[in-house]
């Protein structure tokens, strides 16, 4: 494998091609007497349609930066364009719908209601976001089919394994046809191989759909798998050069 840096330009305004700017941000944390920058002046650009890997060692932020890119958490200066919307100019409110239309999320430890059938969990976005509950259904099952999951509807989470939930999740991530999806180390609570598998799946859906995946991992392999690789260190953005695999 060889890797080419190719530094994405942040420009005065989103581009069309651009779904993702962040301008200048900054995090810091204040835990007791202890001031931490966990984000100092990060800028780059994110394409429609690219799946992105943020890496670091324990600690470099990217969480924090995955956290605030979406609007679950504010940050202290700069702006954040999500499909062309400052985040910074939506009341909480409107952050949460905003989240809701245009976003999705996978997490390492997937999230699920245990009392809820996995057709139940995929659905719950959309009955929240207002949908109505026949169409949430029939959606909900559409998109397990999606990701493999045909017949495996009515199972809880404890009757599935690692990787049949993290599916589940994926399809609760993809059921509002979102324009973006975040992970934060989606595979990290997987064995080598389920891992594999959802990566492989994750591409397949990046692919076939045009959706933009922002992956934040500690694992090189998911990294090799992704159009971009940016790397974070103490705060700040590194590197965000393009990966080719020869």
């Amino acid at each position: 494998m060889t890797t080419t840096v190719q530094h994405v330009p942040v420009t005065g305004s989103l581009t069309d091609e651009q779904i993702i700017e962040a301008r200048g941000i900054n995090k810091t944390f204040e835990m007791g007497p202890v001031r931490v920058e966990a984000l100092r002046d990060v800028n780059f650009a994110v394409r429609k349609g690219e799946m992105v890997a943020i890496m670091g060692p324990s600690g470099c932020g990217k969480t924090t930066l995955l956290n605030c890119l979406s609007g679950l958490d504010t940050i202290d200066s700069g702006e954040i364009f999500i499909a062309g919307t400052d985040l910074s100019k939506l009341s909480d409110n409107k952050r949460t719908e905003f989240r809701a239309r245009e976003m999705g999320f996978i997490f390492q430890f997937y999230n699920l209601l245990p009392v809820l059938n996995a057709v139940e969990n995929v659905e719950l976005p959309l009955l929240v976001s207002g949908v109505r509950s026949g169409e949430a259904r029939q959606r909900s099952i559409e998109t397990l089919e999606r990701v493999g999951l045909n017949g495996w509807e009515t199972h809880r989470p404890a009757e599935l394994s690692g990787g049949q939930r993290q599916r589940v999740t994926i399809a609760r991530a993809l059921v509002n046809e979102p324009a973006i999806v975040w992970g934060d180390e989606p595979t990290g609570d997987l064995d080598s191989a389920n891992a594999a598998e959802i990566m492989t799946l994750m591409r397949t859906l990046n692919r076939t759909n045009q959706q933009t995946f922002v992956l934040v991992t500690h694992d090189p392999d998911i990294g090799a798998t992704c159009d971009r690789i940016i790397r974070m260190h103490d705060g700040r953005i590194i590197d965000s050069g393009l990966v080719h695999l020869d």
